[in-house]
């Protein structure tokens, strides 16, 4: 794994995302780095690609966001 600080700031997101799904009981199996802004250098952090789901997964998801 990469120690560049761009790819530290995507990576410390992606943690956070599949932790914060995680305690909602949601599993986004796709969930990663986007691998060709990964090994690109932008300047910027690499993408997360969220991946495909189910639809009740999706309704998990907006019953999560819809909470206070």
């Amino acid at each position: 794994m990469s120690d560049h600080v761009n790819d530290r700031v995507s990576i410390e997101a992606l943690t956070a995302l599949r932790t914060a799904l995680a305690a909602h009981g949601i599993t986004l199996p796709s969930l990663d780095l986007h691998l060709p802004s990964y090994a690109g250098r932008h300047g910027s952090p690499p993408l997360i690609t969220l991946g495909n789901c189910s639809a009740a997964t999706a309704q998990r998801i907006a019953a999560a966001l819809a909470q206070p």
